[in-house]
């Protein structure tokens, strides 16, 4: 029986009719799962790319280990959907835009600075982070592989972070003149010490939701754990758009769980980093004063993708439909401003200068289509205390796709995983969520 005291924390003021409950309306419907094996498989290559083992046993590294696994996965899932005579995909506005966006990359390659460079770019980069997008929309296709998903990566994050930590409290750092930063761990989504912020933004709203979603005691002091690494971690990374997108990530929380009986909780993490804020690294303030005044960093930094920035834009405005082709912005930005070989540190501008205003719209499209998914998720699992795991994951997703929205300012990586894997688990807990209950997933 659905009381008052549940539409507390649950937000509906009355549940909706009995015929609309999700949970009802599929109680009776049975098909047949995906296989295991292509999500198992998904799983390894995650594991690879976010610990990389090949950087400890470098006998790994001539086997392109991530390359298999990632191949195991799609194959191992087209091969099922032929034996189960099964749709290679689900079938979702956000994946029809995905292929416009890798059709409009292909098609504007003649036009490429450099075809050539955009057609190797093309296959080796974009449509493999592409591949993976679509293998988590649909491997993931159970509430318990997105748990497992979901529980790797913020298990996997914490490795990272303690790492990270122990760098800077032994004094492992690369010195770049006026500015030490921490020596990245060899991995291929954290080469640098913003990667590194980068990827365990994008992962601790993951580990909030899990938070939330736990009632054990012993769970939730672990996931606590892991929580305060990965803010540390990115503290002592001494990335500007770390900082920024840490604090996009604990406003939103703090907003809404503020409305909610977790209030309690998102008051005392309040309490305690303002407490915590004379801790702060030596010249971690000094660090951060540059964001706006960018003029004062020493390093340079600031101001050079300030003015790559400016460089970006007017190359936008002399070529708002066909750009300089897929990851060629580097070769537009050395016309505008002259050579220096770098790339533009804006995902949104990396897009328009890359593919033109169009390339940039249909991203643009892409990611709100993701972000409606995830919340879609969240108002209809709200008022049901038997999704409130589901709640808190289409949650957890929809702050993690914000955080990038935040990050993808600051950072170069509009062809990689980063945006991707969030994306891909919007889609996933959508159709976790609207699908019959499958027979036999495991």
């Amino acid at each position: 029986m659905y009381s008052h005291a549940q539409a507390e924390w649950w937000r509906p003021e009355s549940p909706p009719d009995d015929e609309a409950r999700p949970e009802r309306a599929r109680s009776n419907r049975a098909v047949p799962a995906v296989s295991a094996s292509p999500f198992w498989a998904l799983m390894i290559f995650t594991f690879i790319q976010i610990l990389a083992p090949q950087a400890l046993f470098k006998s790994l590294t001539p086997l392109r280990i991530g390359l298999i696994a990632a191949a195991l996965a799609a194959a191992t899932f087209l091969l099922d959907r032929i034996v189960r005579r099964g749709s290679v995909t689900v079938g979702s506005r956000e994946m029809a835009v995905a292929a416009g966006l890798a059709l409009w990359a292909t098609v504007t390659v003649p036009w490429s600075y450099w075809p050539g460079g955009s057609l190797s770019f093309l296959t080796a980069v974009y449509l493999k982070t592409l591949v993976i997008f679509w293998l988590l929309a649909n491997v993931v296709s159970t509430r318990e592989r997105l748990k497992t998903m979901v529980w790797g990566l913020s298990l996997m994050a914490a490795p990272l972070a303690v790492l990270a930590i122990r760098a800077y409290l032994s004094g492992e750092f690369v010195d770049t003149g006026a500015v030490r930063r921490l020596e990245s761990y060899e991995a291929p989504l954290t080469q640098n010490p913003n990667d590194l912020a980068l990827m365990l933004n994008l992962i601790l709203p993951l580990t909030v939701a899990l938070f939330l979603a736990h009632r054990r005691i012993a769970v939730r002091a672990a996931l606590l754990a892991v929580m305060a690494l990965d803010v540390l971690a990115i503290i002592v990374s001494f990335s500007r758009a770390g900082f920024l997108t840490l604090g996009a990530t604990a406003s939103i929380y703090l907003v809404r769980l503020l409305k909610r009986p977790e209030r309690g909780f998102a008051v005392a993490v309040l309490v305690l980093a303002l407490l915590c804020a004379p801790l702060l690294p030596t010249g971690y303030l000094e660090r951060l004063s540059t964001i706006s005044n960018i003029e004062a960093d020493p390093t340079g930094s600031a101001q050079a993708r300030w003015a790559d920035s400016l460089a970006a834009v007017k190359f936008v405005a002399r070529h708002p439909i066909v750009g300089a082709g897929l990851g060629m912005d580097f070769l537009a930005l050395n016309e505008i401003r002259g050579p220096a070989w770098k790339d533009v540190h804006n995902v949104y501008l990396q897009h328009a200068v890359d593919l033109g205003l169009p390339g940039l719209a249909l991203f643009l499209v892409l990611f709100a289509g993701c972000a409606r998914a995830a919340s879609a998720v969240q108002r209809s699992a709200a008022g049901y205390p038997e999704q409130r795991d589901l709640f808190c994951l289409a949650e957890g997703i929809q702050v993690s796709l914000a955080a990038f929205a935040v990050a993808a300012l600051f950072h170069p990586v509009a062809y990689h995983v980063y945006f991707y894997y969030m994306a891909g688990l919007a889609l996933a807990i959508r159709h976790v969520h609207d699908s019959p209950m499958p027979v036999g997933a495991n």
